[in-house]
């Protein structure tokens, strides 16, 4: 094992990433299908700061559970109840209410769990600031996406900046089909994990981009390799860099989600964290699995790399052809003294 990790840092092993294309997009297509299926059925669980609706906030006290925070609201007459734990706190999200059916739902609460009922905090958000924030969201998402593709295009080429858009818009969508599977809420602050995680699976790209420039720039018309062994070449080299930072990055992350959340009841980091836990991972594969293999399909398609494939071949196929006429006559020759051999013992 020690000689394997060993081999990866030094950039020994050779993985054909790009080789095995179908099968990173089979299991692409596959992820983004299954996503896309839970975001048209299940669809995502909006916050009460997109959909509007009030918010009830109290303290925990001891022996008060889940169900009976929702039992009690719920016999105070209302009908869409979701109870979540932030930090001390008990924090209940409900369909929009009236004033009158605010305090009715306050005074339940204060008998029920014997506390006053000023206690019990109440906050009335209207679906109007729910609209505003998910426009405003969708144009950070798209100056983002512009802005990137500028950069890329002109740090790069635009082949690098389609491939990479592909990827980011890859990472986006099966993140939010995790959240359609799995009904976490949807709140600012997951948008803020979106962009986030887009940020992050960009980097990666750009790291590998920048080696995989480098690497081909050196191929010339007598090069020993094709773009596509090339590209391979220096996913090799920056493998064990991606793993790295993504396991460095997604550590803590992984802290926040598993730990905080379930241990100190931090709920409120929950929408958060997973969004960049899910988002890291799917970011550092797309970046190797994805991103690559959709530049290297489209830079095979130039003139250049084309006549440059078909000489590499040529002398790889007139190299084997030598290897095996090179063979044929020394096993003509052992034959031949087997034979003899055999004559001899006979006499």
């Amino acid at each position: 094992m020690a000689g394997v990790i060993s081999r990866l840092y030094r950039g020994d092993i050779n993985i054909d990433f790009v080789g095995k294309r179908k099968i990173w997009y089979s299991l692409s297509v596959f992820l983004l299908v299954v996503s896309v299926v839970g975001l048209v059925l299940n669809g995502l669980n909006l916050g009460v700061e997109f959909r509007g609706g009030s918010v009830f906030d109290f303290t925990r006290t001891p022996g008060s559970s889940i169900e009976q925070v929702r039992g009690t609201v719920s016999d105070a007459g209302v009908h869409q109840v979701i109870v979540q734990q932030a930090g001390p706190n008990w924090r209940v999200t409900t369909e929009s209410l009236k004033a009158e059916e605010v305090t009715k739902v306050q005074q339940a609460v204060a008998r029920k769990f014997g506390i006053q009922q000023e206690e019990v905090s109440s906050q009335v958000i209207g679906a109007t600031w729910g609209g505003e924030v998910s426009q405003k969201a969708w144009m950070g998402l798209a100056v983002f996406m512009i802005a990137i593709m500028l950069y890329l295009s002109v740090a790069f080429e635009w082949r690098m900046a389609l491939a990479a858009i592909v990827a980011l818009f890859h990472d986006l969508v099966i993140t939010a089909g995790v959240y359609a599977w799995s009904g976490f809420e949807v709140t600012p602050a997951t948008m803020l994990g979106f962009l986030t995680i887009l940020g992050y699976s960009l980097y990666d790209a750009v790291v590998v981009f920048d080696m995989i420039k480098e690497v081909t720039s050196k191929l010339g018309t007598s090069a020993k390799m094709t773009y596509t062994q090339a590209a391979n070449d220096a996913l090799s080299h920056t493998l064990i860099r991606s793993l790295n930072t993504s396991l460095v990055a997604i550590l803590p992350v992984a802290a926040i989600l598993f730990i905080g959340t379930t241990l100190l009841g931090a709920g409120t980091l929950k929408d958060l964290s997973l969004a960049l836990f899910v988002g890291m991972i799917v970011g550092t594969y797309s970046s190797l699995c994805v991103a690559t293999p959709i530049l290297v399909t489209l830079k095979e398609r130039e003139p250049k790399w084309q006549a440059l494939a078909q000489r590499v071949h040529a002398k790889e196929a007139a190299a084997a052809k030598a290897a095996r006429t090179a063979k044929e006559p020394v096993s003509a020759g052992s034959q031949n003294a087997a034979t003899t051999q055999q004559k001899r013992k006979k006499r």
